[in-house]
């Protein structure tokens, strides 16, 4: 009290306090104040949060509920993904066999055809060897028959002549191969 002795006012009051009934008043009113928020608006205030934490955790209730969805939709979609990509692995390999058989399958029909051909031919050149083979001796035949008559008709006991009968005779024949062909 010292302190505030030093510093008091003329009329003996210390100047930093204000007068009892002032500080009576004040309190008496602060308390009113005090009452009627604690009684009006309190119960308003905690009214209003207590809804909005209920919104909260209403919020927070269907976040988790999506979040909770969406991992199960994630995981459902992330197998759908894995069994497309096996079905996936699954039809190429398949066609990669059906490609290896079909390919077999073509090289064994060319095999086939490449015999059948080869085999045809192989007939027709024996067919064809076998015709000019009866065509050369029945001609050979006739050219020997026709030989040995020209021969029979003249006498060949002259070199000469008989080098003049074989020229003629092979004149005739290359006239008759020109007259063939």
């Amino acid at each position: 009290m010292n302190a505030l002795a030093v510093l008091a006012t003329e009329d003996g009051e210390p100047p930093l306090l204000p007068p009892w009934p002032e500080t009576v008043v004040q309190a008496l009113g602060l308390a009113i104040v005090l009452t009627v928020l604690a009684k009006k608006l309190l119960p308003v205030i905690n009214k209003s949060l207590e809804d909005r934490r209920r919104a909260i955790e209403t919020d927070l209730a269907r976040a988790q509920k999506a979040r909770s969805q969406a991992e199960n939709d994630l995981k459902r979609h992330t197998a759908q993904l894995a069994e497309a990509r096996h079905e996936a692995a699954r039809l190429r390999h398949e066609a990669a066999e059906q490609s290896a058989a079909i390919i077999q399958e073509m090289r064994a029909e060319g095999q086939r055809q490449r015999e059948s051909l080869i085999a045809a031919g192989h007939a027709q050149v024996e067919a064809d060897r076998e015709a000019a083979a009866y065509t050369l001796r029945r001609q050979a035949g006739s050219l020997v028959t026709d030989l040995a008559g020209r021969l029979a008709t003249e006498a060949l006991d002259d070199p000469a002549r008989q080098s003049r009968v074989i020229d003629r005779f092979l004149d005739d024949l290359e006239v008759h191969a020109a007259r063939s062909s």
